[in-house]
């Protein structure tokens, strides 16, 4: 757990760390060219700096311990602090963008010697390349056998997918920065590098749309990987003292901070005390191999007793006809 907190810290410093370098230089070349897609491009990447410092913040935040306000602990904050990024990309990214492109289309003025930037754009290229290989890796070693959609939708660790989805972002977002600087350039149509710039506040709006829907899930509450779940399962019903587990129910409160519930029946002839050791053992088993359950409940309940409550949670969400 440690190991993959390290990786995920260490993916989001080295983009910190490229989109501060890149955004400088971005700015810089839009200053001396008059490009308006290379100042969709500064901005594009001061707000993905700006990300990397929120996701930071949100990861130091995240690993305090519980306390009496948070007995859970504070995993959300990390959830919070992503939808915010999400925000950001729409609101600051995407809307800059997008006013830099319809500014530049209503007012276009020749762009000056586009040298600058096409030196810039290439060694942006080179920068996010890297920080989205390292993404990608981290990314991969955590998915498994799961595709890159499912393992986006289903992953609780939001710091490597949003880096990943923010470079992709930004790789393409340079492509069509490169595109719309030849082109404006070579045809002598200044409108195209206004055009180009309306292209990468569509690309932006689409990432925070992605990025939005995946931490809200994740804010509001998801449960744990299925296979959580069956362990779960198959731990209390090994336990000698348990005649049949009905059900768990999971929450995922941070990227590794499980709470669980837990269903079962008990064989009638246990009396409290043995009970209550039984649950021990179960809570035991437990954090020996899901160190990230840090609470689980363990309620005696009858079978007959949880499949009426998850009837009646089912009619309650059923369509209304």
């Amino acid at each position: 757990m440690s190991s993959s907190s390290s990786n995920s810290r260490l993916v989001v410093y080295a983009a910190l760390a490229g989109n501060l370098a890149i955004a400088i230089a971005k700015f810089v070349a839009a200053a001396l060219s008059g490009s308006s897609a290379m100042l969709s491009e500064g901005v594009h990447s001061l707000v993905d700096t700006s990300n990397e410092l929120l996701l930071l913040y949100g990861m130091r935040q995240a690993a305090r311990p519980p306390d009496a306000v948070h007995p859970f602990g504070h995993g959300r904050e990390l959830y919070f602090w992503s939808f915010i990024v999400a925000l950001l990309v729409f609101a600051l990214g995407a809307g800059v963008s997008l006013f830099e492109g319809v500014n530049h289309l209503r007012h276009p003025e020749p762009m000056s010697d586009p040298t600058i930037n096409y030196i810039v754009l290439g060694v942006s290229m080179v920068f996010e390349g890297a920080s989205w290989y390292l993404a990608l890796r981290e990314f991969r070693a955590v998915k498994g056998s799961m595709g890159y959609f499912e393992a986006f939708r289903k992953s609780k660790d939001p710091t490597t997918f949003t880096v990943l989805l923010e470079d992709s972002a930004a790789l393409l977002g340079l492509l069509i920065a490169l595109t719309g600087v030849v082109c404006a350039r070579v045809f002598d149509m200044p409108e195209l590098d206004g055009a180009a710039s309306i292209g990468i506040s569509i690309v932006l709006a689409i990432a925070a749309a992605l990025l939005a829907r995946e931490s809200k899930g994740l804010l509001l509450g998801e449960p744990a990987h299925p296979q959580l779940r069956e362990s779960l399962l198959e731990i209390a019903a090994n336990d000698p003292g348990v005649g049949h587990v009905n059900g768990v129910l999971t929450v995922q409160m941070g990227p590794h901070t499980v709470v669980a519930a837990l269903s079962a029946e008990f064989e009638d002839q246990l009396t409290t005390p043995q009970i209550e050791q039984c649950i021990n053992r179960i809570e035991k088993a437990v954090k020996s191999c899901h160190a990230e359950v840090t609470s689980l409940f363990v309620k005696p309940q009858t079978a007959e007793t949880w499949r009426a409550r998850q009837h009646a949670i089912a009619r309650e969400n059923a369509p209304q006809e």
